[in-house]
């Protein structure tokens, strides 16, 4: 729906360097907003093994709303269940899918799959991928960014030849990971923290054990010197790795004779056998995040913002939030039909939620690898008496990173509270994601908020307007007034969700709420309310329906100006 439309002095709307997977998901997010974009990326072929594999049910949830996600899950398994030993001891298996998502499961590929997926989508969806280049300089003005780069050697990819070649964008976005080049040159550098006495040895093998070997199990074994994990990668394979205090292991990669005498020793499983590895690897950690995740017309996406500590793959799926996060934004800001204040909220939002994850993950080391013999002793008697100390650990809401939210976001403006908000289960609250509940169509069909929360009415960068009418038979007249005073956004797409009203052929989309479905999700009481959500399914805006003044001074202040 989003015209390309490049002058003839910019060679693309948005470059992006860095071709790793959220570099790749940040073109296919671009693309599918309509912006004509270009990846540049040194490596001439994706990166061998595996590395990050796994994707949390939001960013699946965001991948879908680009849709890519199920091109990723062809090539993946599902996971439902995950069981935890501590010091030999089991406690209740976690169903990490008994989540409220669309898409429960986790995923478990391999980095190097979905690199290759991704990059099919980005050519099916008109992007343009430029391998064998790399960026050596950039310089901003006030129209855009004038990038140089070169084509690097076929036999040493880290060295250019020939000459230097310049190209023109409005916009740039580092995607070139934590050692990158962009953030440095931004001045965005910052010095990580070292994880002491601590490495990671890791093997990807075939396994065969007394324990399951279907690929819809995660095994978490936490141990006295540390925390070992067994986890399905794509093709038949197993990860099995070990954080554990460092004395006494040699600083190299492990053999894989090593690796199954460690694994029979920590599963007590002396049948425990590894063969045809495929990868052989061993790690220190390191963390931190960017002060800032932008900088006037370049910005920042995934680890070319932060280094991320590995526990429960956060790290490349928080990369997912920063690359639809950041193109829909600038979808909008190129359309003519957004003001500064998105990008910035891009820095806010998605900086400080870098930098709260790193304070989360380091806690999460602490309980396991760093726990120490007292807190060690703790948990053991503690799994004695709590059987579900499994989801406790685990905390299966936060790491399907579906508690993620904004409520501090420029974005973010709430004129709901009160004592019904108090009173309610749980009302979601602007910055917070949207919740999906059964609704029925117009027609009769059944159907979900979310399958019209997203790309609305065929908007890529659409915001949906929920008008609830509270359960009330008059509560239509107010919700229609509202959709009056935003009328002139096109972008603003409204749906009545009726629990009692009757609406009429003339108007807006209907969805009904005659069971209250979509009104107890939303925390929705007797009085008819306003809910707009954003491209990527975060509540922007609450409000009364009796105020739809406070709805339009919002619109303002997002667009910068009336729509036509």
């Amino acid at each position: 729906m989003n015209s390309k439309s490049i002058r003839d002095d910019f060679d693309a709307e948005v470059i992006i360097v860095g071709g790793g997977p959220i570099g790749l998901t940040t073109a296919c997010a671009l693309a599918h907003h309509g912006v004509d974009c270009l990846l540049i990326e040194q490596r001439r072929q994706p990166k061998e093994w595996s590395r990050a594999n796994n994707l949390w049910a939001r960013p699946q949830e965001l991948l879908a709303s680009i849709g890519v996600r199920d091109a990723i899950a062809a090539q993946a398994y599902s996971i439902t269940r995950v069981n935890t030993l501590l010091n030999g001891r089991t406690v209740d298996p976690v169903e990490i899918a008994d989540v409220p998502s669309p898409y429960g499961p986790v995923l478990y590929s391999g980095q190097d799959v979905i690199e290759k997926t991704l990059a099919e989508q980005v050519e099916a969806k008109g992007g343009r991928i430029g391998r064998g280049r790399k960026v050596t300089g950039f310089a901003q003005d006030e129209d855009g960014v004038t990038v140089t780069l070169a084509a690097v050697s076929k036999d040493d990819e880290n060295v250019t030849v020939g000459p230097e070649e310049t190209l023109r964008c409005r916009y740039m976005i580092g995607a070139d990971g934590p050692k990158g080049f962009v953030r440095e040159e931004l001045g965005l550098g910052f010095e990580p923290k070292k994880l002491p006495n601590c490495m990671n040895r890791q093997v990807d093998a075939k396994l065969s054990w007394r324990r399951s070997t279907d690929f819809d199990h995660l095994w978490f074994f936490y141990y006295p010197r540390g925390f070992c994990g067994v986890l399905p990668v794509w093709g038949g394979y197993h990860r099995l790795f070990f954080l554990a205090d460092d004395t006494g292991i040699p600083d190299r990669d492990p053999t894989l004779e090593e690796m199954q005498a460690i694994a029979r020793d920590v599963t007590e499983d002396e049948t425990l056998t590894l063969t045809d590895p495929i990868w052989l690897t061993h790690s220190r950690f390191q963390h931190g995040a960017a002060a800032h995740y932008a900088k006037d017309r370049v910005l920042l996406v995934g680890d070319a913002g932060h280094l991320s500590l590995p526990a429960g793959g956060q790290g490349m799926n928080s990369g997912f939030h920063d690359a639809i996060g950041v193109a829909w934004r600038l979808a909008m800001v190129l359309a003519g039909e957004g003001t500064q204040m998105l990008l910035d909220s891009y820095d806010e939002e998605r900086g400080g939620e870098h930098r709260r994850l790193d304070d989360q993950q380091v806690r999460g080391f602490q309980n396991s690898v760093y726990r120490g013999k007292v807190k060690d002793a703790a948990m053991d008697v503690a799994a004695r008496f709590i059987p579900s100390i499994g989801t406790l650990i685990q905390g299966s809401a936060d790491l399907q990173q579906l508690t993620v939210g904004y409520p501090d976001s420029p974005l973010s403006e709430d004129h709901l509270g009160g004592l019904r908000d108090l009173l309610s289960h749980h009302a979601p609250k602007a910055g917070e994601r949207a919740p999906d509940a059964k609704v029925i169509a117009a027609d009769g069909a059944s159907s979900t908020l979310f399958a019209h929360l997203y790309n609305p009415d065929g908007w890529s960068w659409g915001w949906s307007l929920l008008a609830f009418d509270g359960r009330r038979a008059d509560g239509l007249p107010e919700l229609r007034q509202a959709f009056a005073e935003v009328e002139c956004w096109e972008w603003v797409r409204p749906r009545l969700v009726l629990g009692a009203a009757v609406a009429s052929q003339n108007d807006a989309k209907v969805l009904y709420d005659l069971d209250g479905e979509g009104h107890a999700a939303y925390g929705i009481g007797d009085t008819a309310a306003l809910i707009l959500v954003r491209p990527d399914g975060h509540i922007a805006f609450r409000g009364r329906a009796d105020r739809p003044d406070l709805l339009r001074a919002y619109c303002l202040k997002v667009a910068g100006r009336e729509g036509a």
